[in-house]
Order: structure tokens, then C-alpha cells, then sequence
């Protein structure tokens, strides 16, 4: 017995997603440009950068899109898993090019290059502008899915390397001190690399099926077993499929008496209600296999 609500698939986020994309892809055109007119190393990574970002939207986009068709007999999720892993792919992109940074803006402290100031705040304004209005149309909808949230990082990480390659022209326009861009380098490495450890552990925790965060699991099984006719309760596992969609499978053993008076779709409806309502995350989606206390040990020898 179970009851199985698959919660619909969304395509939240495809239209934020799509412009942000043709921003991005526009600022990366405009500070190759800068780059070959100044000759900035500086502008040359942060095109790089917007370059992989751009690349992340893309996956983002393209697994928003494949969320939203529908579940076939060989795929009965459809392709709902497909946002966490472009999640976990943007993420992984995102600690690489984090790394980088940490070690290119070390080698710059030690051995500082010249650059084109004056030119740099010119085009690292252009790249701002643009990261901003990405931005914008992300931040409605960033805490929607696990996609999301990755691409909104993506974003605001070009916004704080445009906002860098500013702040360093600047300082080196005044003060001549070629060593400002590997500082500004470096704080944005320290800012940008702790939040994508934290999506990578997530979205690992999903794949791997771990309990959703903010699900108590033996909280779940005491409450449960605490239901009149419920006497054990075992094989329970919560898992997540995708952003805002867990999945619980448990088997219930009730008293021999529910199958003789019928009441068996009763502690079925209990159960339900109680795993939807009770608990701070609602699991709408559940499957229970209800087991009159006379099989426990068929069960027990089939488990040996």
C-alpha cells in the first residue's frame, strides 16, 4: 500500500536563466575585447571566468529543461535529478576556477605584472553592469532549486571579480601598486570557495541518498511507531530525489486485527498525514508496505 504524489515538475527559473546566459555571453565578448585592446592580464582571466560561468548557465539551463519532461516507464522520475547534477558539476567548476585564483593571486604577490589600469575600470564596469543585471533577473528565484542557487553563485562570483578588477585598476592607478591585484584576487577566493563547498556537499548528500537536511530520521520512526495498531517499524529511509522533493519508504508492521476489521486503510491514512503534516519538512510523496505482525518472521527468514 503507498500513496504516490509526484510533486510536478517545475521549470522555474528558464526564463531568469536564458537571459542571464545572453548577459553573461555578452560580457565575456566585450572584456575579450578590452582584454586584446589593453593587453590586461587581469581583464584576460576575468573573461576566462566569465567564460566558464557562462558555461555553467548553460548546463543550468539545459538541465532546467530537462526537468520538466515527463517521466517515462525507463526514467519514472523523468529527469528531475538533472538539476542536482548540473549543480554539483557548476560547483565543481566553481572550486576549480577558485583554486586558481588562490594560487595565480600567490604567484602575482610574489612576482606582480604590469597592467593597463585606466583601461581595466572602463571595462570592468561594463562587466559589473552586466553581472548586475544577471543578477537581477536570478535573485527572484535563486532558493528554487539546487540549479539555481548554483547559478545565481556563478553570477554574483563574476560580479565580485568585475568589482575587483575595479577596485585593483583604482588602487593601482593611484598608488602604483601592482600587488593590489593579486590582493583582491585572493579575498575572492576566500569569499566564493567556502559557499560552493557548501552546494558541493549538498548536492553530494543528495546523490548519495543521504536524509534531507532538516529531517530527523529516528524522530520520524519514534513518531510514526507511536500510531494507534503501529507495533515496528523498520526499512525506513528518506531520501531526496530533487529541490523540494523527498521521498520516504518504510515498512509498518500494525496489529493482526487491521486485516480482519479492515482497518488497515485507516493506519494508511495516519501515516500519510502524519509524515505530510507533522514535521517541519512535508513528505508528500511516501510508500508504505503494511505488514500484519504474522509475517515479521517470513520476513526475518527471507532476510537470511
Amino acid at each position: 500500500m503507498g500513496s504516490h504524489h509526484h510533486a510536478p515538475a517545475s521549470a522555474a527559473g528558464r526564463g531568469p536563466l536564458t537571459g542571464a546566459l545572453a548577459i553573461t555571453l555578452a560580457v565575456f565578448v566585450l572584456q575579450i575585447i578590452g582584454a586584446l585592446w589593453t593587453g590586461s592580464l587581469a581583464l584576460l582571466f576575468d573573461s576566462v571566468h566569465v567564460l566558464t560561468d557562462a558555461t555553467g548557465l548553460a548546463m543550468a539551463l539545459g538541465a532546467a529543461t530537462l526537468s520538466v519532461r515527463p517521466a517515462t516507464p525507463r526514467r519514472s522520475w523523468g529527469f528531475r535529478r538533472a538539476e542536482v547534477i548540473a549543480a554539483l558539476l557548476q560547483a565543481a567548476f566553481l572550486l576549480a576556477v577558485g583554486a586558481y585564483v588562490l594560487i595565480e593571486g600567490v604567484r602575482r604577490l610574489i612576482s606582480p605584472e604590469d597592467v593597463a589600469a585606466p583601461e581595466m575600470i572602463v571595462f570592468g564596469a561594463i562587466g559589473l553592469a552586466g553581472n548586475l543585471a544577471a543578477l537581477a533577473l536570478l535573485s527572484r528565484h535563486r532558493s528554487a532549486t539546487f540549479n539555481l542557487r548554483a547559478a545565481f553563485l556563478e553570477v554574483l562570483n563574476d560580479a565580485l571579480g568585475s568589482v575587483a578588477v575595479i577596485v585593483a585598476a583604482v588602487v593601482i592607478t593611484l598608488t602604483g601598486w601592482m600587488r593590489a591585484d593579486a590582493v583582491v584576487a585572493l579575498f575572492i577566493g576566500a569569499l566564493i570557495i567556502p559557499r560552493t563547498l557548501k552546494l558541493l556537499r549538498e548536492t553530494i548528500d543528495v546523490l548519495l541518498e543521504s536524509t534531507p537536511a532538516g529531517i530527523d530520521l529516528e524522530e520520524v520512526r519514534t513518531h510514526i511507531a507511536r500510531l494507534p495498531q503501529v507495533r515496528d517499524v523498520h526499512d525506513l529511509h528518506i531520501t531526496q530525489i530533487a529541490t523540494g522533493l523527498p521521498v520516504l519508504t518504510a515498512h509498518i508492521v500494525v496489529d493482526d486485527g487491521c486485516y480482519r476489521d479492515g482497518s488497515a486503510h485507516a493506519v494508511l491514512d495516519q501515516l500519510q498525514e502524519c509524515v505530510a503534516e507533522h514535521f517541519a519538512v512535508s513528505i508528500d510523496h511516501c510508500t508504505f508496505q503494511i505488514e500484519p505482525l504474522g509475517h515479521v518472521p517470513h520476513e526475518t527468514e527471507l532476510s537470511h
